[in-house]
């Protein structure tokens, strides 16, 4: 079997590829791969309105059945791809079928990442990264009293928001000094600390879990580093992901924090491009060196369009500026820019209004913007995030001040 573009991975980048491919006027034969037997669908309401209940699965399929068919682009669902031979431009499935392929796209994201202590392969212990994660937490949820996240990360946090709504004792366990240390300032963790606490939820900091208890099979207890013992019906881990790579590792790239990639997205095989939360990429917009990744709804859709592009013959360079947004109870943050290597924050407004932004800058210039119930900030910082702006620190503080006023690059 041959095609023109084989696709492996069937998540929002996979399948936004495979879209714009056909939108960008491509006629040639198209294969979407995915590992999951669902038809491509959004994975960030899984911890949100999925988990609560609010909305069907349906709702969050990014394209209905017929519009696979109706754009000749073949969906093989319930598929993995174990072996890429990048010479041969041919690759393998878990089943023995072997496909050749003219260009390349892996998106196949990642791995939720396990805890490696006794008792994390517990049943009733859960991450949060597709249907079937979330599906059996909620078959779990009429017999669990008591619920323990692991991670106080954007997941962890999002899922102990809809489970405390929900009625459950929820503790929230983060092993830094606060929670969303790796993402944000100070300014914006405290506050999430206070609002979940202030929503019934135990948040403990700096601690350490040592190992799951389990009775007949299943977890009962989490026990922490300094010798406490807390129950537990229910384990979530949000610790992050492992980008699945290796079959391109096998193939010849060079081990690290996913597949490094070009400005176009291209990676060191040939024909062969990643895209979406796998792929490593030099960002403009993040003031650290080197390459990074980013797991985003943004980065899956502009990381797509520019393979779409390039595969067509119209190569435009990958430079999106990246943002992001996760709700919380009643609260929506909205993030623009990277604040990754920040030296300096502003914050505008008052936090006890649940309405504020907390503005990142280096070195006198804006990075990135957190804004909490304030789209206003939000829309309006683009601007800033995008010129490298050195704004007046006195009017940047005042929330009275629009940021448009202040989009004058020094």
């Amino acid at each position: 079997m041959r095609k023109d573009v084989v696709i492996v991975g069937a998540g929002h980048a996979g399948a936004q590829a495979a879209s714009l491919l056909r939108q960008s006027g491509f006629q040639g034969s198209i294969v979407l791969i995915g590992e999951e037997r669902e038809l491509p669908y959004e994975r960030p309401p899984l911890s949100k309105d999925y988990l609560a209940g609010e909305k069907g699965f349906d709702h969050f399929l990014l394209r209905p059945a017929s519009f696979w068919n109706e754009k000749h682009i073949e969906l093989r669902l319930g598929e993995r791809v174990v072996k890429v031979d990048s010479q041969a431009h041919r690759l393998e499935t878990a089943v023995g079928e072997s496909i050749e392929y003219g260009a390349l796209i892996w998106a196949a994201g990642g791995a939720a990442r396990r805890l490696s202590c006794e008792g994390y392969d517990l049943a009733g212990v859960h991450s949060v990264r597709n249907r079937a994660d979330v599906d059996r937490m909620i078959a779990e949820l009429d017999g669990t009293r008591r619920v323990v996240v692991i991670g106080g990360g954007y997941i962890g946090l999002e899922a102990a928001a809809v489970l405390s709504k929900l009625g459950k004792s929820v503790t929230v366990l983060e092993a830094q000094d606060r929670v969303l240390a790796r993402v944000a300032g100070e300014e914006l963790s405290r506050f999430y600390e206070a609002e979940h606490r202030g929503h019934g939820v135990d948040v403990r900091l700096g601690v350490a879990v040592e190992r799951l208890v389990g009775e007949e099979g299943r977890v009962s207890a989490v026990a922490l580093g300094d010798g406490t013992l807390l129950p537990a019906d229910m384990v979530i881990v949000g610790i992050g992901i492992i980008p699945a790579v290796e079959p391109l590792i096998a193939a010849g790239l060079p081990q690290g924090n996913g597949v490094q990639v070009d400005e176009f997205c291209r990676s060191g095989l040939p024909d062969v491009f990643a895209i979406g939360d796998c792929a490593a990429h030099v960002n403009r917009y993040c003031a650290l060196p080197g390459p990074i990744r980013l797991e985003s709804v943004q980065n899956a859709n502009d990381q797509a369009k520019v393979v779409a592009k390039y595969l067509v013959g119209q190569p435009e360079a990958y430079d999106a500026v990246p943002w992001f947004w996760s709700d919380q109870y009643d609260l929506k943050l909205q993030t623009i820019g990277l604040s990754a290597g920040y030296d300096q924050t502003v914050l505008r407004g008052d936090p006890t209004s649940r309405s504020f932004s907390v503005v990142y800058l280096k070195e006198g210039r804006v990075l990135a913007l957190d804004c909490v119930n304030l789209t206003r900030d939000y829309v309006q910082g683009k601007a800033l995030v995008k010129a490298g702006v050195k704004p007046d620190l006195q009017a940047l503080g005042n929330a009275e001040t629009p940021l448009k006023a202040l989009a004058v690059t020094v």
